[in-house]
């Protein structure tokens, strides 16, 4: 990500990289549930979600992604608020995301899992996308 690897997602029915889950990451413990519902509403509610927790900082993407879903629930989040999803379609992501904007939902980092972020522990990952959106900001 230091390198400016931002890339547009296009828009097809194929799979992206890694398992179909989502990781959430910020969200207090009722948030949570509104979030489930929010997936429900928008028929992704098939999708398993893992709510990363302080304790998990220094874990890869890889290994929170081995977690059932429900993992995290219930547990209160200070981390930065963010969404990181992994082999969705591209049809998906964009539905999930512009659906979360209309709905006027707090602001959120948003990423997709890669060959390499999957590597990458969710602390650090959250500090990259943090640095990417200041610059995008700054470029507006």
């Amino acid at each position: 990500m230091n390198q400016n690897t931002f890339q547009k997602v296009g828009k097809s029915s194929t799979r992206m990289y890694g398992p179909e889950k989502i990781l959430v990451c910020g969200y207090a413990s009722k948030e949570q549930n509104e979030f489930l519902r929010f997936l429900t509403e928008l028929g992704l509610d098939h999708i398993p979600v893992i709510f990363v927790t302080e304790a998990d900082i220094g874990v890869t993407l890889r290994e929170l992604l081995k977690r059932n879903g429900g993992s995290g629930m219930g547990e209160d989040s200070v981390l930065k608020r963010a969404v990181i999803m992994s082999g969705f379609t591209q049809d998906n992501l964009h539905l999930l995301i512009s659906a979360y904007r209309k709905a006027g939902l707090p602001s959120q980092l948003w990423a997709t899992l890669t060959p390499t972020s999957e590597n990458w522990p969710i602390g650090f990952l959250l500090q990259e996308l943090e640095k990417e959106a200041q610059a995008m900001k700054r470029r507006t």
